[in-house]
């Protein structure tokens, strides 16, 4: 089955109209489901997210979370257990890396609308960013070119209208990589392990999410050394204060003919 059979599932339903109308009907819903993710025999976590990507998911995880400081440190991840238990992975470490899996292991299980649901304060996520380089530079043309690129590659959005997309891009505004999941964290967690194979640190590209800018989707791009992140939606105070700190550049309501540069505008042409 393809990336797309999971992520959407059929379900039946009632239509009513304001007319009185009654009828039956089908349509797609976005598929959640919870996944695993082990180190050395240990679950770090549980998230509740869309199949598929999974591996790229648990590496993303991975680096955004600080269990590992970068791509090399991780060999593989792999599949774990019985399949018909549910779904479960295993982080493998490269030979000579050691990481103490309950150091990361979190209490609560993260909902595919919470990114830091488990985390005791707000320090316990400020995990080592990489300093930002100072581009890339931007056209404002170009990045209203994203979003559009974006949506039209958003197969699962057309299908469920109920998913979020994230997506890298080069300054030029050529797609690198994009992906779809309930979770918008998710999302990019997927986009930061598939790019981190690629290049390390990630560097002078864009990151454009679909939902609004929180912290946590800030401090996900920096520690992947993501210079730029756009949005669609709203920034959080909490977001631009630590672009500022960190000295990302952070763009919201990226859409029709404006957009809100909230730091760092000398990356904008």
């Amino acid at each position: 089955m393809g990336v797309m059979d999971h992520a959407a599932t059929p379900h039946q339903l009632t239509r009513l109209t304001r007319a009185g109308e009654t009828t039956r009907d089908s349509d797609l819903l976005v598929t959640e489901a919870p996944v695993e993710f082990r180190l050395a025999g240990v679950p770090l976590a549980v998230l509740m997210r869309t199949p598929g990507h999974d591996a790229e998911l648990g590496l993303g995880f991975a680096i955004t979370e600080g269990i590992v400081l970068n791509p090399d440190e991780v060999a593989e991840v792999v599949p774990a257990g019985d399949p018909d238990d549910g779904d479960r992975w295993s982080l493998v470490l490269s030979d000579g890396v050691a990481v103490d899996p309950e150091q990361f292991r979190r209490n609560l299980y993260t909902t595919s609308s919470c990114g830091v649901c488990g985390k005791a304060s707000i320090d316990a996520v400020r995990v080592a960013a990489l300093r930002p380089p100072p581009g890339p530079r931007v056209t404002v043309d170009t990045l209203f070119g994203l979003v559009d690129t974006m949506m039209a590659s958003q197969q699962s959005f057309a299908s469920t209208g109920g998913i979020h997309g994230a997506a890298l891009f080069t300054a030029k505004g050529e797609l690198i990589v994009l992906r779809e999941d309930i979770g918008r964290h998710n999302a990019v967690d997927k986009v930061v392990g598939h790019a981190s194979r690629l290049r390390w640190p990630i560097g002078e590209q864009i990151l454009l999410i679909s939902g609004r800018v929180s912290f946590e989707m800030v401090q996900k791009a920096a520690v992947a050394g993501i210079p730029v992140i756009a949005a669609v939606s709203a920034a959080s105070s909490l977001a631009v204060e630590l672009a500022e700190e960190l000295g990302l550049t952070v763009i919201g309501f990226l859409r029709d003919d404006s957009c809100n540069v909230y730091t760092d505008p000398g990356r904008v042409l």
